[in-house]
C-alpha cells in the first residue's frame, strides 16, 4: 500500500510543452506513472511523447479524468494554474515550481482547503511510491519498494538518505517532499498522519532543516504515534540570521535552530541522526 498515489493514479502535467515539463513527463511515464494528459495554453491538439496536450485543465479533465496534477509552470503563473486544477476537482496538486510568491501560495492553500484538494509544495521534488508511481523530478532508480515512509523538506538530502536505506535493505512505501518554502501545502504532520494510518508503513523518516517551526510541530505529533520515527536535521553548523538554501532555512531570534529542533524531536520520541548515512542504522534499530 502507499499514501496519496499508486499505480492507478491518473496524472495531468500542466506546462508539459516547456523544457522541464516535457523532460519530466517523459521520465514519469517511463517509470510507470499513468501520465494521461498535459496542458499548455494555445498548444492544444499537439502531442508530447505521445501524451495529448490541451489548452485548459477543464478540457483535459473531461477527456481523461485525472486524479492528480503536477505543475511545471513559471512562478508568476502558478496561482492561476493551481486554481484551475483545484476548480476542476483534481484531488492532488503537486507544485514543483520555485520562487512562488508567498501570498500566491497562501491563496492556493486556502482555495485548496475549501475544495478538499491536497497540495504538495511549492518548491518540492514531488512524491513517489516506489515501483508504483512517481510525480516529480526525483531520480527513480535510487528508490526501492518497502515499508519505510519518508517525508522531507529537502530533495537532495532525501535522495542520499533513500539510497542508504535501499542499500541497507530498507525500501520505502512512499516518499513525500513537502517543499522548502516558508508556506507550503501539506506539512510534516499532514503526511505523518497518513503514514501512521498506513498498514504497510512500519517506520517513518523525517528529513528536516533549520528554520521555521515545522519540525517542532511534528515532534508534538510524534508523541502520539505508534510507529518509530527517525529524523535528520540539516544545518547543524549554520550561523544565526543567515539564509541557508531554502527560503525557510533561516534561524531568527533563536527560533528554528538545530539544537531546538533536535531537542524537540528527541523529547517527542524520535531518534535523531547526526549524519545522513546514520539514518538507515537507526531505522533498523527501531524496527
Amino acid at each position: 500500500m502507499s499514501i496519496l498515489i499508486d499505480e492507478k493514479t491518473r496524472v495531468l502535467v500542466q506546462g508539459i510543452t516547456g523544457h522541464q515539463g516535457q523532460f519530466h513527463a517523459a521520465r514519469m511515464a517511463q517509470y510507470g506513472t499513468r501520465v494521461v494528459a498535459g496542458t499548455s495554453p494555445g498548444k492544444g491538439g499537439q502531442k508530447v511523447d505521445g501524451i495529448s496536450v490541451y489548452n485548459t485543465v477543464e478540457e483535459a479533465d473531461r477527456a481523461h479524468g485525472p486524479d492528480a496534477s503536477v505543475l511545471f509552470v513559471p512562478a508568476p503563473f502558478v496561482k492561476d494554474a493551481a486554481f484551475e486544477a483545484i476548480a476542476a476537482g483534481i484531488e492532488l496538486v503537486v507544485i514543483i515550481s520555485e520562487h512562488v510568491p508567498v501570498h500566491d501560495t497562501m491563496q492556493v492553500v486556502s482555495y485548496a482547503k475549501e475544495h478538499g484538494t491536497q497540495v504538495v509544495g511549492p518548491n518540492t521534488f514531488g512524491l513517489i511510491s516506489p515501483g508504483r508511481s512517481k510525480i516529480g523530478i526525483m531520480p527513480g532508480q535510487v528508490y526501492s519498494k518497502g515499508r519505510v515512509g519518508l517525508v522531507s523538506r529537502s530533495g537532495t538530502l532525501s535522495y542520499e538518505i533513500v539510497q542508504s536505506l535501499s542499500e541497507g535493505g530498507l525500501g520505502m512505501s512512499t516518499v513525500v517532499g513537502i517543499g522548502g518554502d516558508r508556506v507550503v501545502g501539506m506539512n510534516f504532520v499532514d503526511v505523518m498522519k497518513r503514514f501512521e494510518r498506513d498498514k504497510d508503513t512500519d517506520a517513518v523518516v523525517l528529513v528536516g532543516e533549520i528554520g521555521g517551526s515545522a519540525e517542532e510541530e511534528a515532534a508534538e505529533y510524534i508523541k502520539t504515534m505508534s510507529k518509530p520515527v527517525v529524523a535528520y536535521i540539516a544545518g547543524r553548523s549554520a550561523p544565526a540570521g543567515k539564509r541557508m538554501g531554502h527560503a525557510g532555512a533561516i534561524i531568527q531570534r533563536g527560533r528554528g535552530s538545530y539544537s531546538a529542533k533536535k531537542e524537540a524531536l528527541e523529547k517527542g520520541g524520535a531518534s535523531v541522526a547526526m549524519l545522513p548515512w546514520e539514518v538507515a542504522d537507526l531505522v533498523n534499530k527501531r524496527l
